[in-house]
């Protein structure tokens, strides 16, 4: 099996990638993509079944991109993932630690962020909603979306007749959709001014369903409230925790709500913070690690890129009346050593970075003397990369271990601490 989860064969001596395959199986594929080195196929048959296999919940698995391993059972998924990690690491020979136990938890209704793809298309005669199709532009023809939460995943056709009702039909792009634990929000990005028909058909879909509907004609900031004039998503870092951050669905927020809980608390676990500890916490976001950890040390600083970004946060601590935390807007991939955030030295230091990993700040962490570090990752080979990196300049890796954000996806989130 690939890191990707798909099965590894080789066909007159070249490496083809098999899309819905498992390791031992015996089946009929066909070669979907050919290059120089390696063919890429999907499965047609499965003519010898590995005892690992599982029947697929969603009809529209062998087309839709959104999940790619529903064909394997959960248990065997965790461990999928946890091995292409060590497999990474020993790669890169980095030893790993103590393995941490794997976070989960429901593996299906748990999406509670996406965006949807929307088309219209005359020959079929309805609208099409959902994921794109696995390597392709066109979006899937589904029906209900097994990893979406059921309040939208189960009603897509529902969204796909609201549409098809408009006149605006051929020009709505995607629904952007978020939810907290008692609302679900929708946006509909559309290409051109809607007709007021179409305003009172989304307002009232809205009252039916009591789903907050936004309008977005452009970028993230023409977004508009239809339905109520009034909308509040908020979500909390902690489990029954006291603090409560506001959030919309074009900002960037776990889409996993119960592992991200898990995450939180693991990695305040691992960080031990006592009283006098002053942390750092890098691209920090809305503060979903900055006010957990400012309510139990002396003082968090957290480092975003998007302006608007810290200026929510800032918000946020001030709506939760955390008074030791700060916030700075800086590009990460462009550490100015002349910051003064950047002249102090941290006790620990926490990081969630992009996919693209934070190897020009980790270069830097000697200079601020942490004892320990939590990264938070959502790219296994770019944490690999890093971890190089962090270790190079005296630290050591003491634990890593995956979280399952992203059930019947071979997406691999992990954890690691170093220690000093």
């Amino acid at each position: 099996m690939s890191h990707e989860g798909r099965g590894i064969t080789h066909v007159n001596g070249k490496t083809v990638f098999v899309f819905g395959a498992l390791e031992q199986e015996k089946v009929l594929i066909q070669v979907v993509k050919s290059s120089r080195n390696f063919d890429q196929a999907i499965t047609l048959e499965v003519i010898e079944a590995s005892p690992k296999r599982v029947e697929p919940r969603c009809a529209a698995y062998q087309v839709c991109g959104g999940c790619s391993l529903q064909h394997l059972g959960g248990d065997d998924q965790v461990l999928l993932k946890q091995q292409a990690l060590l497999d990474m690491l020993e790669h890169a020979g980095i030893n790993p630690g103590s393995v941490i136990p794997a976070l989960r938890s429901q593996a299906w209704g748990y999406r509670k962020k996406a965006r949807l793809g929307v088309k219209y298309v005359a020959k079929k005669g309805r609208v099409l909603v959902g994921f794109r199709e696995r390597n392709s532009a066109f979006i899937s023809d589904m029906h209900h979306c097994e990893v979406l939460l059921p309040r939208v995943g189960q009603h897509l056709d529902d969204l796909s007749e609201l549409i098809g009702s408009l006149d605006a039909r051929a020009l709505i792009p995607q629904i952007e959709v978020a939810a907290d634990a008692d609302n679900v929000q929708l946006v509909f990005r559309h290409l051109q001014p809607l007709s007021e028909s179409d305003r009172i058909a989304l307002a009232d879909f809205g009252k039916s369903q009591q789903f907050y509907i936004q309008l977005q004609p452009g970028g993230p900031d023409s977004i508009e409230n239809l339905y109520p004039p009034q909308q509040q998503l908020q979500f909390s870092p902690e489990r029954d925790g006291p603090i409560n951050i506001a959030f919309s669905a074009a900002d960037f927020v776990q889409v996993n709500t119960d592992i991200n809980q898990q995450m939180v608390v693991q990695a305040l676990s691992f960080l031990d913070l006592a009283e006098s500890d002053r942390l750092l916490d890098l691209y920090c976001g809305l503060g979903n690690f900055t006010l957990p950890m400012a309510r139990v040390c002396a003082q968090v600083t957290g480092i975003e890129a998007d302006t608007a970004m810290v200026m929510r946060a800032k918000q946020a601590a001030l709506d939760n009346h955390v008074e030791n935390s700060e916030y700075h807007a800086a590009d990460l991939t462009r550490p100015e050593p002349g910051a003064p955030w950047m002249r102090r030295h941290y006790d620990k230091i926490l990081l969630d970075p992009p996919r693209s990993g934070a190897a020009e700040i980790v270069r830097l962490f000697k200079q601020f003397r942490a004892s320990r570090i939590v990264y938070v990752s959502c790219q296994a080979s770019s944490l690999v990369r890093d971890a190089g990196i962090i270790c190079s300049q005296g630290y050591r890796l003491t634990n890593i271990g995956v979280m399952d954000m992203f059930p019947q996806t071979a997406h691999i989130e992990a954890m690691a601490v170093f220690e000093n």
